[in-house]
């Protein structure tokens, strides 16, 4: 789309704005605005401001990010939006930031209730006749920037988001219902969608990724045959349980290293991993640095990050 509309100015401006340290009091509790002038080191997707560990959509106003799962790789810039539908093991990293054109995002959680209600609302539910992916990106539209640019207007009248809020958050899913993803939107609506099961199946595994887990526990968690469960949760993710556990168990580690103060053998055996060596092997082939060395960038980087604001 034309990055220079008076929409797409006017979303740059009221990310600008908004973004930054302060945005945890923001009184829109299910949007996450990034800002930052310098690309950033690779980070776990769950675990930062726009990367929320539920279905999410997210855009990028300026700048450009590249979000990994497993070996594929999803790069999207400005005018180009994000959709996971599914809580995956995402790695992300902005890309493209300076000082005169800062990286300005925006996130939203995608509510499978309010998802369910629109699509009862509309007509009889369907399901996709293909399989649709768990995460893609694709190009914005006028019509989906304009209701993001009205609920980021609120921000500067808290007093009027209790009633108006719910109805561009409603607005902006039906854009995105009828959009070039609907189909894989249209899912998370659906109780008894392949999507749905597999996530009952990814939320166990989340809750309980430093436990033994055995493939035919998750396909009863499921509610899936076991054939008919490794073809699906491969589909869906990209990635086999085992490998979908271990990049969670990863991210953890990471989360864990940046924010405690336990030695690097210690948090590998608390996300599950008996072997030290194979551990600090595994997290580097992830994350591109050792453990320790790993976590040393990270705090230098949220150190510069907090001094740009």
């Amino acid at each position: 789309m034309n990055l220079e509309t008076p929409l797409m100015r006017e979303l740059r401006v009221q990310l600008a704005r908004h973004a930054g340290p302060m945005q945890a009091r923001l009184p829109l509790r299910n949007i996450m605005l990034t800002a930052t002038n310098a690309p950033t080191p690779p980070f776990a997707q769950m675990a930062e401001p726009d990367r929320m560990a539920e279905p999410a959509f997210g855009l990028v106003a300026q700048g450009a990010k590249r979000v990994v799962l497993g070996n594929q790789v999803f790069d999207y810039a400005a005018g180009q939006y994000l959709i996971f539908s599914v809580d995956l093991p995402l790695s992300g990293r902005v890309v493209e930031a300076s000082e005169n054109a800062p990286f300005l995002g925006f996130g939203l959680k995608l509510k499978p209730d309010v998802i369910a209600t629109l699509l009862l609302e509309t007509g009889a539910p369907r399901k996709a006749r293909i399989e649709p992916p768990a995460i893609a990106v694709s190009g914005l539209t006028d019509d989906l920037v304009d209701p993001v640019v009205r609920l980021l207007r609120l921000l500067d009248r808290p007093q009027d988001i209790p009633v108006l809020a719910p109805a561009i958050e409603r607005e902006i899913l039906w854009r995105l219902i009828n959009g070039e993803q609907g189909a894989m939107v249209r899912q998370l609506g659906l109780a008894d969608s392949r999507m749905t099961q597999i996530g009952r199946a990814i939320r166990w595994l989340r809750d309980h990724y430093a436990e033994t887990v055995r493939i035919e526990d998750l396909a009863d968690i499921a509610g899936m045959s076991l054939t008919s469960f490794h073809r699906h949760f491969l589909n869906v993710t990209s990635l086999s349980p085992l490998q979908f556990q271990k990049q969670i168990r990863l991210q953890e580690a990471r989360s864990q290293l940046l924010s405690s103060s336990q030695d690097v053998a210690a948090v590998g055996f608390a996300v599950g991993y008996d072997s030290p060596s194979q551990f600090s092997r595994e997290y580097r082939r992830l994350f591109g640095a050792p453990p320790g060395q790993d976590a040393q960038r990270l705090r230098r980087s949220n150190e510069l990050s907090d001094a740009a604001y």
